[in-house]
């Protein structure tokens, strides 16, 4: 079945326990990087491996329009199907259409309380009810502690866990430990912070916390071709 073996052959998995979750309910995980490097794609596989096993995604975008976030989904999912029957692929792509939902906010304009008003909506009119929320663009450049702890308490009373995308700069040097400058104060809310570290051509995905931090898995890298992350050659 294609959608068991695109899930079988996502290298993501790596990232979580032997029940492929990545982040407990209740949990937050960051993708750190500069701009351009690959923040928003991995953010999509991470969607797109949560929606292959029928779970509904919010992706909540406070840079992109909707049509744009969509075609992000659309590249990186024909770039994982490409070798398989498009009959098919077309078919699993209807599918999971259903346990997806786009949501924008322009920076100014989003709050937790607007976020959890709107999913209320959606809830109250059995439109849409997420086991994953996508955050990308969210300003971590201010302070934004109490935004991030009154979100963390919604999360788990809604047992969610909630993805950021979190934009680093050239000249910002991380803590000793890896952990981005714009997580410091608030790391302790995190349970995973994946860094994409570009070196050479390639561009290294690092657990800089989380489960897996300390383990021995093989070395994964985005594939600069196709933006998505596989297993580095030996």
């Amino acid at each position: 079945m294609l959608k068991n073996d695109l899930a079988l052959r996502n290298p993501l998995r790596l990232l979580g326990d032997q029940n492929q979750e990545i982040l407990p309910k209740g949990g937050f995980g960051a993708v750190s990087a500069r701009a351009g490097v690959g923040k928003t794609a991995l953010m999509v596989q991470l969607s797109l491996e949560t929606l292959l096993r029928e779970k509904n995604v919010l992706h909540v975008s406070l840079s992109d329009p909707v049509n744009k976030v969509g075609l992000w989904y659309q590249e990186v999912f024909q770039n994982l199907s490409q070798q398989y029957n498009p009959q098919q692929v077309s078919r699993l792509w209807e599918s999971i259409l259903s346990h997806r939902f786009i949501m924008t906010f322009k920076v100014e304009g989003f709050s937790v309380p607007k976020l959890a008003e709107r999913m209320t909506d959606l809830d109250t009119q059995n439109i849409f009810s997420p086991d994953m929320i996508v955050i990308d663009g969210f300003p971590f450049e201010a302070d934004e502690a109490p935004s991030l702890k009154q979100l963390k308490s919604f999360a788990k009373a809604n047992n969610l866990c909630v993805w950021f995308s979190v934009q680093t700069h050239r000249h910002e040097e991380p803590q000793p430990d890896g952990m981005p400058p714009q997580l410091t104060a608030i790391d302790d809310l995190f349970n995973v912070v994946i860094q994409l570290q570009p070196e050479g051509k390639n561009i290294h995905v690092r657990v800089i916390k989380g489960h897996t931090a300390d383990s021995k898995m093989p070395e994964l890298i985005l594939d600069p071709a196709t933006m998505l992350m596989v297993s580095k050659p030996e």
